[in-house]
């Protein structure tokens, strides 16, 4: 599996629309910003096909650690949660079966 850097998504799309990578680069940073502000304010983003990503708030809880075996307060806490859209499943369904019948 690999990795793919912002760096490495700015030059494929760059290279792909033939856009100059320095506007892409401001595209591509301006969209992960308003994403971030608004998953801030706790409203939910939907893009069709290809997703949703809402906040959730976690319960503050009491954890043990494994080693010492001493109880820990573990604080509530707000996470990012994606559902993945139709398309995107449909397109990872017919990857994962593709993948299955190479071996």
């Amino acid at each position: 599996m690999a990795t793919i850097t912002k760096k490495e998504l700015i030059d494929r799309i760059a290279e792909r629309t033939q856009a100059k990578r320095v506007i892409v680069k401001c595209i591509i940073q301006a969209f992960l910003d308003e994403i971030t502000a608004e998953l801030c304010e706790n409203n939910r983003l939907e893009f069709r096909d290809f997703g949703v990503f809402e906040t959730k708030t976690r319960a503050a809880r009491i954890a043990q650690n494994p080693k010492t075996l001493e109880r820990v307060e573990v604080p509530a806490k707000r996470t990012v949660k994606f559902k993945m859209g139709r398309l995107m499943r449909e397109n990872l369904c017919a990857a994962a079966v593709e993948s299955t019948e190479t071996k």
